[in-house]
């Protein structure tokens, strides 16, 4: 029964997006219809149908698809070494007092600082090639994930801590099997941000320098003053994010079962 319910909660949920999304195309459709609006700006029909089409019609060298692979893997890299640099840091922070007081000063300063302000830098650091892209979206990975480690760490229920010594574990035993499982809502949560961050500074950076990826489809379709071409590379964004979304939640359910967000 309880399965059932829970069925009917993600098909209402299922439903209730496709209507959403349905609402939104249409007014969509109206205001360039009917108001001057649609002077500088295409329809969904219009943007949808370019996007299709571009699935087998290239855009510069490469169809669609292949700009989004190409974007996929650069967040990929990035998004994995800042993941795995975050998550240890967030625990070393939150675990041992001194790293605390050696590392955390250092983070919050660059915490602020958003990803795009290192462009200068990362091109300077790392020249106009892949791995400016891949710092740029390792530091917006590792912005996001640190704190959320950090305060899972800071989160744990010091009587679960108290009561597992009590029984006779260790400090390494008290963090494998209270501290670390604690932490795993708090990092998932983390590396639901950050693969957004990281899927939207990885735009951002193709607009700077590159050959293919979404963010060159929008910056071409600027150079050339094409609003279909820029719409069908903002749609590509937002589909592809929607997606890394949803996957992300998907596997903190598979791996999470016993403390999954939002249900």
């Amino acid at each position: 029964m309880n399965k059932r319910f829970q069925d009917a909660k993600r098909y209402e949920k299922t439903i209730c997006a496709v209507i959403a999304i349905f609402i939104f195309l249409c007014l969509w459709q109206f205001v360039v219809s009917f108001t001057k609006v649609g002077v500088v700006m295409a329809g969904p029909v219009t943007v949808l149908g370019r996007f299709l089409t571009s699935l087998l019609e290239p855009i510069g060298t490469h169809t669609i698809e292949v700009h989004i692979l190409w974007s996929l893997t650069r967040v990929m890299v990035g998004f994995v070494l800042g993941s795995l640099a975050g998550i240890v840091a967030g625990i070393v922070m939150g675990w041992y007092k001194p790293m605390e007081a050696l590392i955390r000063p250092l983070y919050e300063l660059i915490r602020p600082i958003p990803p795009i302000a290192w462009i200068p830098l990362s091109i300077v650091w790392f020249g106009l090639g892949e791995p400016s892209k891949y710092f740029l979206i390792f530091l917006a990975a590792f912005s996001n994930i640190t704190m959320n480690a950090y305060a899972g760490v800071r989160s744990v229920d010091r009587t679960l801590m108290g009561a597992a010594r009590m029984l006779g574990a260790n400090d390494r035993q008290v963090f494998s099997t209270v501290v670390l499982p604690s932490c795993i809502p708090h990092i998932f949560a983390g590396l639901q941000i950050a693969i957004g961050s990281a899927w939207a500074t990885v735009v951002a950076a193709e607009m700077v320098r590159s050959s293919e990826g979404v963010g060159w489809v929008i910056i071409k379709g600027q150079d050339s003053n094409s609003t279909v071409q820029i719409m069908v590379g903002i749609v590509a964004v937002g589909i592809v994010g929607y997606i890394l979304a949803v996957a992300m939640r998907a596997i903190e359910a598979k791996l999470c079962s016993w403390s999954v967000r939002g249900k």
